[in-house]
């Protein structure tokens, strides 16, 4: 899952929502603690792990990872994170009834920004520069629009992929199999949604 996806499902608690955004930039085992990573954004990094497990396992995001073309199936993964986070901007005023207050994508995404900026505990290294250009151009709505997605993908293959690399151009595959990819995410998400409601009802012992 990508950053929309992850803010989505993280559910009510801040934290969880922090790490849920913030959690790819947290690597390795979190008992003990890593240097600098308090308990609360811990248990949000391990909600985001619970949940891209999860998703990796999905009939519906296995089908979307097999619509990507041969010579990008090695990036799949990331192809579906940020297909999927467009389909959320696209249908978030019917999904984000579970989300009091916050049925427009903007007051969302502004709430997300907020919560992170005021979180108490030392984010992760090297999340504060994406942050701050995250939030600065409101990256989580923006990728409701497909070229936005594209420009990401490209930016990802740039700074992150040795080079050449299969993210160049990748975006045209969402507009290819857009009613598939749409399908596939319409079956995913209640029940991951469902998911990561049970996990954090094991968590805590209660209704989160």
């Amino acid at each position: 899952m990508n950053y929309l996806a992850h803010a989505y499902l993280a559910g009510p608690l801040p934290a969880d929502r922090v790490g849920g955004v913030a959690g790819d930039f947290v690597k390795g085992r979190l008992v003990p603690l890593p240097e600098g990573i308090g308990p609360l954004l811990a248990a949000g990094v391990m909600l985001h792990r619970r949940i891209d497990a999860y998703a990796d396992t999905h009939p519906a995001f296995q089908r979307s990872r097999a619509r990507i073309s041969a010579p990008r199936r090695r990036v799949a993964g990331i192809m579906v994170d940020l297909f999927y986070d467009h389909f959320l901007a696209v249908h978030w005023q019917r999904l984000a009834a579970r989300l009091p207050g916050e049925g427009e994508l903007e007051t969302f995404t502004a709430n997300t920004y907020r919560l992170i900026a005021a979180h108490p505990e030392p984010l992760p290294p090297g999340f504060t520069t994406v942050f701050a250009r995250m939030a600065a151009q409101d990256w989580l709505a923006s990728y409701r629009d497909p070229a936005n997605v594209s420009l990401a993908l490209d930016r990802i293959g740039a700074y992150r992929l040795r080079q050449p690399n299969a993210l160049q151009g990748a975006g045209g595959e969402l507009l290819e199999h857009y009613a598939g990819f749409e399908e596939d995410f319409l079956a995913f998400l209640p029940e991951a949604a469902e998911f990561a409601a049970r996990v954090r009802r094991e968590r805590t012992g209660k209704t989160t």
